[in-house]
């Protein structure tokens, strides 16, 4: 992957999921929201990426990021209403 490709998938419209907690949150937050979907899985690395860094992602997708989700699409279901 070159580096272009790489910040076109990483933008907001691409497919890589990769940043801040925040960031993360906000694009799967997007991403449910225009597909109307329930359920999101994410593939945590690409590549290799030593075992203490894998846990830290997981660690953060738990504790960050999937409650900033939930907490954006309550949000978003409220101004619906």
């Amino acid at each position: 992957m070159t580096r272009t490709h790489f910040d076109q998938e990483a933008s907001p419209h691409g497919s890589l999921y990769v940043g801040s907690p925040d960031t993360v949150a906000a694009k799967i937050a997007a991403t449910v929201s225009k597909l109307g979907v329930d359920r999101f899985d994410l593939k945590y690395s690409s590549g290799r990426l030593p075992h203490d860094k894998l846990m830290r992602n997981i660690e953060l997708y738990g504790t960050k990021v999937i409650p900033k989700v939930r907490g954006l699409l309550a949000h978003q279901e409220r101004l619906a209403s």
